[in-house]
This record gives C-alpha cells, sequence and structure tokens, in this order.
C-alpha cells in the first residue's frame, strides 16, 4: 500500500478531530459590526510537542516575536489563541506587552503555563489591541469550547479577514498500526507572498512524535507548500504556522527517520497542500485559482524560481482573470526570474477540466486554437505548465488571477 493511499481525507474536517483538542470561535468584539467572528481558541488535553514559522519579513508583529521565542526556548505549546481585525503589528512594546497579557489571561484561565500559549493576530498594522476585550473573551472561549464539528468550524471562521470562506481540513492514517488523525485550519486572501497576507495556520495531530523530528518535517515541508503560495506578492508581517502534536493517538514515538516518519510527513505535506491551495484560490477577490509548474529545469531552485515568477506576474493574473491566452506574458516573467534557461527550447501549455492545449513549442508560438484556449482557462482551476528542458528537477507554485473587486478591497480594507 503506498503512503497516499494509507492517508485518508475526513469529511466534513476540522480542527478538533485529533484526540485530546478542543476548540471555539466566537465574536469577542474586536471587529466592527455585530456578527462577525473575531476570537478563536485551539487548546490540547496535555501540553504538545510544537513547531513554528514564521515571516521572514523584517517588521515582525508582536505575536510572531512571542511565538518563535516561545518555541525555541523549550519547543512545548498546549494551546494557541487568535484574534482577527488587528495585527498587533508595529505597536511597540505595549504590542509585546499585550501579547504576554494575552497569554497569561488563557494561561490563568485555562491552568497552563503561560510559556505555552501561542498567540496569533490579523487585520489592521498598527492598532493596539483592545485588552479588556480579548481578556474577556478568553472567558467568553472557555464556555464555548468543545471536541464536535461546529466547535472546529467556528473557530476556522473566527480567523478570517478578507477570506471568503473557511479553509479547514484533517485526514486518518496509521503510524506503525495505530489510528493517528492529523487537521488543519488556516486563513490568508491578501497580503500572501509568504517566505517562510497575512497567512496563519495551526495544525493539530495526536500522533506521537519527537519535536526535533516535528520540527524538521514542517521546516522541510513549508517550503515546497505554504512558501510556494502567492496571491498579491505582499509578504505579511504576521505570517506564521503553528503544529501542535499531542501524543494522544499513543502510538509507537517516531524519533528517528525511517516509514513511520515518511507516512507522517506525507500526511503533513496533503494537509499543508491543501490549505496552501485553498490561500491562493481564495485570494482577494479571486475568480480562479492559477497553478504553475516547472518541469525538467536545472535544479529545485530553479524550477521553484520559474514557477513563482509566473504565478506572481501580474500581467499573467490579469490575463487569466480575461480568458486570453497571453503566452508572451508567462515566457517574460519567466525571462525576468533570474532562473538560468533557455528560451528557445522552452515548451509551455495550460490545462484544465476543458482540456489541455500547448502555447509555445521550443520558445514559438505553437498552433493552436484560440476558441478553444479561452474555454481552457474558464474554469476554476487552471495549470500552466512550462517545460525548460534543462534537468529533472520540477517545483509547483500557486496563486490566483488579478480581478476588479483585488482592487476593490484594498482600497477600503479599513473602512
Amino acid at each position: 500500500m503506498s503512503q497516499t493511499e494509507e492517508i485518508k481525507k475526513i469529511e466534513n474536517g476540522c480542527i478538533t478531530m485529533p484526540k485530546g483538542f478542543q476548540a471555539a470561535g466566537l465574536r469577542a468584539g474586536i471587529k466592527p459590526g455585530k456578527t462577525n467572528k473575531d476570537m478563536a481558541l485551539v487548546i490540547s488535553a496535555v501540553p504538545c510537542a510544537a513547531a513554528g514559522v514564521f515571516t521572514r519579513n523584517l517588521v515582525k508583529a508582536a505575536p510572531v516575536q512571542w511565538d518563535s521565542a516561545m518555541l525555541q526556548k523549550n519547543g512545548v505549546a498546549q494551546a494557541v489563541v487568535i484574534n482577527s481585525g488587528i495585527a498587533n503589528a508595529c505597536t511597540g512594546e505595549e504590542g509585546y506587552r499585550n501579547v504576554q497579557t494575552t497569554a497569561e489571561c488563557v494561561a490563568k484561565e485555562f491552568g497552563i503555563q503561560t510559556e505555552q500559549v501561542m498567540v496569533m493576530s490579523t487585520g489592521v498594522i498598527g492598532q493596539p489591541l483592545p485588552m479588556d476585550i480579548i481578556c474577556q473573551g478568553v472567558g467568553k472561549l472557555h464556555q464555548a469550547l468543545g471536541n464536535d464539528e461546529q466547535s472546529g468550524h467556528d473557530a476556522a471562521e473566527a480567523i478570517l479577514t478578507t477570506d471568503t470562506h473557511a479553509k479547514e481540513i484533517a485526514v486518518s492514517f496509521e503510524l506503525n498500526g495505530t489510528p493517528v488523525k492529523m487537521a488543519g485550519m488556516c486563513k490568508g486572501s491578501g497580503m500572501i507572498h509568504p517566505n517562510m497576507g497575512t497567512m496563519l495556520g495551526i495544525i493539530t495531530t495526536d500522533a506521537m512524535i519527537s519535536q526535533p523530528l516535528l520540527n524538521q518535517a514542517l521546516k522541510e515541508l513549508v517550503e515546497d507548500t505554504f512558501n510556494m503560495v502567492s496571491v498579491d506578492g505582499d509578504t505579511s508581517t504576521n505570517d506564521s504556522v503553528i503544529v501542535l502534536a499531542n501524543g494522544q493517538a499513543e502510538n509507537t514515538v517516531v524519533k528517528e527517520e525511517g516509514p513511520a516518519y515518511e507516512v507522517f510527513k506525507q500526511a503533513l505535506k496533503e494537509v499543508m497542500t491543501f490549505l496552501a491551495q485553498n490561500i491562493a484560490g481564495d485570494g482577494e477577490g479571486a475568480t480562479r485559482l492559477l497553478e504553475a509548474t516547472a518541469i525538467h529545469a536545472s535544479s529545485k531552485e530553479q524550477a521553484k524560481i520559474l514557477a513563482k515568477a509566473i504565478i506572481t506576474s501580474n500581467l499573467t493574473k490579469a490575463a487569466v482573470f480575461g480568458m486570453d491566452a497571453n503566452w508572451g506574458r508567462i515566457l517574460c516573467a519567466m525571462g525576468y526570474s533570474g532562473a538560468d534557461f533557455d528560451p528557445e527550447q522552452v515548451d509551455i501549455q495550460i490545462s484544465s477540466e476543458n482540456g489541455t492545449v500547448k502555447l509555445v513549442e521550443n520558445g514559438k508560438a505553437a498552433e493552436y486554437d484560440e476558441a478553444f484556449a479561452t474555454k481552457v482557462l474558464s474554469p476554476k482551476k487552471v495549470t500552466v505548465l512550462a517545460d525548460v528542458k534543462q534537468g529533472e528537477a520540477s517545483a509547483t507554485a500557486w496563486g490566483c488571477d488579478l480581478t476588479y473587486d483585488y482592487v476593490k478591497i484594498n482600497a477600503d480594507y479599513r473602512s
């Protein structure tokens, strides 16, 4: 049986499906209006092996500074509290104190250690957190806490900003014969060009795995998943992905590389890939998921550069929105990417559920029907395949089309 066959997606999956995890999401009153959920909590019955990856933006939000410091210190966490509406970035010493106060509120409410509380924020930069609302919200979250599907879905909804829908998944698999589950939720729609906008991800698992291996798996996989997503080319101050493994499945502990580690890693890759694709497909104002794969590149790094150049090109994104097979924009983006390839060797094709059409052969226009090419570009997911014929490496990146609504959404974001 292959690793992929061993990993099964759970219907209506949510963050609470692994054993020992509870969650809640509700309206605390951070966002304007009377209906939007704006605060969430995910908590484990026991302390977890924990790992995180964070924004490479030099301007790091206060929660990012706290979380990275706490995880570096001990690699253990038991809860993640998230607010949406205010990013708590560029808020100075007060911002960091507010993160610590938030962690202390959660720790006191649940009788856990302050240093084991991770804090995430997303929203408008430069505004201070309303700490009275935050601390009251922690108490409300405690009352609403549950391990049922609805509690998980509520948490996934509460972390959203300009997203159009919640992004969540759960999978089941076995480690050395023991049933294990893993789940994830994330938010991200605009300001998405993580080099690890705002992109926040929380992943839970009841697997028993050593913290060093958990950390290793996350850092390896983020390079081929979340770091291959771009919506608008902006890297947020708050980008964070945190994984919690509480060991409640009671499998034989995974403490060295081998078959069990590879299965765990494959499950984590599936969860992270699903979340990454959903972030790209839900880009602000987006109507299509744009997937770009570069094949036969001279190295993995070269392939990544090419794939990301295609999905970050505004002209290419606009052409996809207009269902215009303007392949010159794709080849142009590849050319200025900095990747090393021979333009006269390049083949480019586009595909979707409506079929496949080759646009470029050996660097020149191929013969194709424009009407059919437009039809291929019309579904919700469009794939660009660029063959540079240089080697054996490949990479895939995800983005979205560029629409009128992207400008509308971001022109009045604060209002």
